[in-house]
């Protein structure tokens, strides 16, 4: 992975191989907002939300990234990363949904911008889902 940081704004780039998710949550950031991601990826499962459960499924062979968008925030003792995803087949057909896994395919761009004076924790709801709660410092 390789990354550049300036008062807040993150550039990243995943090269051939590398795990989204885990990238995403290894990142040294507290509280951010995912605003943008583009490339391509190959491997990935999505989930979409039923109201009760996470339901997942794959999509086939290398597709491209056309929208990423989520947040990272700090549940307990581990950052969480939250991303929903929004991934074109050849041909133009779409899938999308909450980010399972993912592997980059060539490349991966993201742009990540902190909360400055923000903090994004997640806890257990009686959902099920790990709730964010934004609040100032």
């Amino acid at each position: 992975m390789l990354n550049a940081t300036h008062n807040g704004h993150w550039v990243v780039r995943l090269v051939d191989g590398e795990d989204l998710a885990a990238s995403l949550a290894a990142l040294p950031i507290e509280a951010a907002i995912l605003v943008a991601g583009v490339g391509m990826l190959r491997d990935v499962r999505l989930a979409y939300w039923n109201g009760e459960e996470y339901e997942t499924f794959g999509v086939d062979g290398a597709v491209e990234l056309v929208s990423a968008q989520g947040n990272i925030a700090r549940a307990e003792d581990r950052r969480v990363a939250h991303c929903h995803l929004c991934v074109a087949r050849r041909g133009g057909t779409t899938a999308g949904g909450h980010l399972v896994d993912a592997t980059a395919h060539n490349t991966v761009e993201l742009y990540l911008r902190e909360t400055e004076g923000i903090s994004l924790r997640r806890a257990p709801e009686p959902s099920g889902l790990l709730g964010l709660t934004p609040s100032t410092e």
